[in-house]
């Protein structure tokens, strides 16, 4: 029991964190992790408890989304379905012993991923994407994302600004729509496949609906920058215990 109430805690962190700043899966993840549950299943069970959390950001955001106009909407959305399905089948097929050993590499990935997005956004404004460039950058993205998918913001909002595009509440809209699809897929892949932990997932995925709401009241009075860092801390913290720890 106690260790249900702690993992609804980290989903209701990781709600708060995904409507501010992002980067929730960061403690759903390796909060299942160390109540027991297999590396693929835990990445599968963060994925489902946080999507209904994402999607009802997505809803808020669609208004800017209609304003998107520099891409093609349409082909993002295919490409990010196409893409997570196979992100995710491609974890359903790798053992827990291989999955455990990638853990820190993609722990580091995605921390330095999010710690570049934070400190230094303009990192990838020197560089340039074309139109085929752009849709290939999401693919790539989206697989990664059934797969894992921390740091998937940060990737997507970097390729849409090395496209051109400027005008970040669109931005923002347009990757966490791309991001909720790419679960959405995965989560569909995950649950077919019988690779969800539902007591924990369903007790989680209520507490990170409730911290996303909590989230946005919350979003105007906490400065997401420093949520961000503090992000980064535990990402470099977790990464540098799993190191250890194997």
């Amino acid at each position: 029991m106690l260790t249900l109430v702690l993992l609804m805690a980290a989903a209701f962190a990781s709600g708060i964190l995904n409507a501010i700043a992002g980067g929730g899966a960061f403690i759903t993840f390796t909060a299942l992790l160390f109540a027991g549950v297999p590396p693929v299943a835990a990445n599968a069970s963060s994925t489902v408890a946080l999507f209904p959390g994402q999607a009802a950001s997505a809803w808020s955001y669609r208004e800017d989304i209609r304003g998107v106009e520099e891409v093609s909407v349409k082909a993002f959305v295919a490409l990010s379905l196409v893409g997570g399905l196979l992100g995710a089948l491609l974890l359903l097929v790798t053992p827990n012993a291989l999955f455990a050993d990638l853990v820190p590499w993609l722990l580091l990935f995605a921390t330095a991923l999010f710690a570049l997005g934070t400190f230094a956004p303009n990192a990838t404004k020197a560089l340039r994407l074309g139109g085929r460039g752009v849709l290939v950058a999401q693919f790539l993205i989206s697989i990664y994302g059934g797969y894992f998918g921390g740091g998937i913001g940060f990737l997507m909002l970097a390729a849409l600004t090395m496209f051109g595009m400027t005008n970040i509440h669109a931005m923002n809209g347009l990757r966490i729509l791309l991001a909720t699809l790419m679960n959405a897929a995965a989560v569909a892949a995950f649950v077919a496949a019988g690779a969800v932990s539902w007591p924990e997932t369903l007790a989680m995925a209520a507490a990170a609906v409730a911290g996303g709401f909590a989230g946005a009241i919350g979003a105007k009075r906490v400065k997401p920058k420093v949520l961000k860092s503090l992000v980064v801390a535990i990402g470099t913290v977790l990464t540098l215990y799993f190191f250890v720890k194997g």
